[in-house]
């Protein structure tokens, strides 16, 4: 039997686990800062994913509508961020 570092057992059980959505929703946030840049963030009151759609909420108009023209560019960062293609479309609210 081989060995495997607590790192590579936990990736393999997340893989296989239905946890693994909701651990990528909780690093979503975690990394949303170091993907769009700190002004963006921080006008941003909510990220979530939920069935590979990444909702993204603000109260700013005109981020909305630069959010909305960056949509391929946020599902691309997303997903190399996250390791894997997670994010399929982008809902802007």
């Amino acid at each position: 039997m081989g060995e495997y570092s607590i790192q590579d057992a936990l990736q393999q059980f997340l893989k296989k686990s239905k946890l693994k959505t909701g651990v990528q929703a909780m690093q979503i946030e975690e990394v949303w800062e170091k993907i769009m840049g700190i002004t963006i963030s921080k006008y941003t009151d909510k990220i979530q994913i939920i069935n590979h759609t990444l909702f993204i909420s603000t109260k700013v108009a005109p981020l909305k509508n630069e959010l909305l023209y960056q949509k391929d560019k946020i599902i691309e960062r997303v997903n190399e961020a996250l390791g894997e293609k997670v994010i399929k479309d982008v809902v802007i609210k």
